[in-house]
């Protein structure tokens, strides 16, 4: 066996697609088929269950995955280690980042890193929150960008943004009147609700302070679960339902006319938006310059 071969296969075990693997390791699907045929048939084992809508671990690749993730990650250690600020001057970070820091908070932070060190690389991985702390565990990323905190054992958390979530609706006459006399939220039980995915940090954190401002969020009309905010948007705007949101994924609907905009009381002003690193994973150089960054922008 041989690590091209590994790291298909670690490719494989987490993105759970032979066709993913081949797209972030920058090679064909037959020749990722190929690693794996050649793996199996070394060891004698058949790694992958398949069928016609996923690929997942057998037992034994269970088994192997654990040894082939650790051999991968110290592949990456000595590269960092010897070859990384060598090539040609550059070096590179991956950030993994969930949908509202990548959208709306990183891209001012990488203008002024750029101006900083433009020979610096940066590869951005815009997932749900739930998906960066796995990168961040597994040090496939070296810094994370998420608007909630989910794990501890591994990870510090660097809160930089206080981000405010608020309860959208469509500008119609009856949330108008709604705005103008109800002093609580608790009539959104009554509506059809539009949320993020499950592994979303705004929809953990959403859930968390409907609770605290006494919304029984287990009876809550959820009708549909959606990845993409900008469709939630939409969905709302044209009647489907209501959601809730960050502010700063909704200010030119609200400026515009075209939702309303509720706040949903709170006593600590909104959630924390956090960049997240492995406390057991020594930074490199870049990495480091890149946080610098953060703190200078964000003055913390």
């Amino acid at each position: 066996m041989n690590l091209k071969q590994l790291e298909a296969f670690v490719q494989i075990a987490e993105g759970g697609s032979f066709s993913k693997a081949a797209k972030e390791l920058f090679l064909t699907q037959p020749t990722i088929s190929a690693h794996i045929s050649a793996l199996e048939k070394e060891l004698a084992v058949r790694l992958f269950v398949r069928n016609t809508k996923e690929v997942s671990l057998s037992e034994d690749g269970q088994a192997l995955y654990k040894y082939a993730r650790q051999m991968v990650d110290l592949e990456k250690k000595i590269e960092e280690k010897f070859c990384a600020e060598k090539k040609e001057g550059k070096r590179s970070i991956t950030i993994a980042a969930s949908t509202i820091p990548a959208q709306y908070l990183l891209p001012e932070i990488l203008i002024r890193f750029n101006e900083k060190y433009p020979k610096d690389q940066i590869k951005i991985m815009e997932t749900d929150s739930a998906k960066v702390v796995m990168r961040i565990i597994d040090q496939t990323a070296d810094v994370g960008f998420t608007g909630t905190v989910l794990e501890k054992k591994h990870c510090k958390y660097l809160p930089f943004y206080k981000d405010e979530l608020v309860i959208v609706t469509p500008c119609t006459s009856k949330y108008q009147q709604l705005q103008e006399k109800e002093t609580d939220i608790s009539w959104i039980q009554k509506e059809h609700i539009l949320m993020r995915e499950e592994g979303s940090g705004t929809r953990k954190e959403a859930e968390k302070q409907l609770r605290a401002a006494g919304v029984d969020v287990g009876s809550m009309r959820v009708i549909a679960s959606i990845e993409n905010q900008e469709t939630i948007k939409k969905s709302v705007q044209q009647g489907m339902g209501i959601s809730v949101l960050s502010r700063l994924a909704v200010e030119e609907e609200e400026k515009s006319g075209k939702m309303l905009v509720f706040h949903i009381p709170t006593e600590n002003g909104g959630r924390d938006i956090n960049l997240v690193y492995n406390k057991n994973k020594a930074m490199t150089k870049a990495t480091e310059r890149f946080v610098g960054v953060v703190r200078e922008v964000y003055g913390i």
